[in-house]
């Protein structure tokens, strides 16, 4: 059989739990071909965010055409784009070269320990340039709070949020709302005229990070495998889930801990 391929157009996390290294993790144990198109440089640990820095338009362009000259590819993902003349970049490069490939866009905006990632002005570049390509977003709380100016603290408000994000954009919505206190992490699709719940137990006492990055690489795989959208979801939220709880940990010289992503055992638990 032939193996599938997608590529994920993100940053590089010099810790290796998110971004490019977490999305090229995620395909291989789930058996599709990484590629990737770097965006930005990031040093940083889980929690904290250092330094970051981002690439020239130009090269990641060069990085996406290239790819998409030569390879078979089958979805494709974005993570961190850093800036909005990056995400204009990627929007025109798909527009041209991959215009009807399966598309999941997770808008990264802030790090997991609330760092800021993306620069202000981009979020409108999003939604103009990007998200009309998008097959699927896949926002978590905060995400949507940005996207739609409102907090959202309940179930009840993320039915809402979800619906009213669906037809702000035009496109399948995954809300993750992870973030909310309960026994069960539950995330909502909003796939046409439909809402489908997915959830798993929440991992208590893992301060990680790279679990939307993990995910939404999961559901890409998923696509470039010719699954369903609801299946690659429901496979990917297993795998994401047998991620965290079969967490790395390590003693960091700070004092604190040092969590990390089990990605080559979520796929054997997932």
């Amino acid at each position: 059989m032939e193996t599938p391929v997608a590529l994920t157009i993100a940053g590089s996390d010099s810790s290796g739990g998110a971004g490019i290294q977490a999305d090229l993790k995620t395909f291989s144990a789930l058996g599709v071909y990484g590629l990737n198109s770097v965006t930005c440089v990031v040093a940083e640990t889980p929690g904290k965010v250092v330094r970051i820095e981002g690439l020239s338009p130009e090269i990641v362009r060069e990085q996406i055409v290239v790819l998409m000259k030569n390879f078979p590819i089958a979805a494709i993902k974005t993570g961190l784009l850093y800036s909005a003349e990056i995400i204009s970049t990627v929007a025109k490069a798909i527009g041209e070269f991959a215009p009807n490939l399966p598309l999941v866009v997770d808008p990264v905006i802030t790090a997991t320990g609330g760092d800021p990632l993306l620069k202000r002005d981009a979020i409108r570049v999003y939604e103009s340039e990007l998200f009309p390509s998008a097959t699927l977003i896949t926002p978590n709380l905060d995400e949507a709070k940005e996207l739609l100016g409102t907090e959202v603290t309940s179930r009840e408000l993320m039915e809402e949020a979800g619906a009213q994000l669906e037809k702000k954009f035009n496109t399948s919505i995954l809300l993750k709302g992870g973030h909310l206190p309960g026994k069960d992490a539950v995330d909502l699709l909003f796939h046409g005229d439909a809402i489908t719940r997915f959830w798993e137990p929440f991992v208590p006492g893992v301060a990680t990070h790279g679990t939307g990055c993990t995910y939404s690489a999961a559901i890409t795989a998923g696509l470039a495998a010719g699954m369903s959208l609801e299946d690659s979801v429901a496979r990917a939220k297993k795998f994401v889930t047998a991620c965290i709880a079969n967490h790395f940990r390590w003693p960091a010289k700070n004092g604190h801990n040092i969590d990390a992503l089990n990605h080559a055992i979520g796929k054997r638990e997932g």
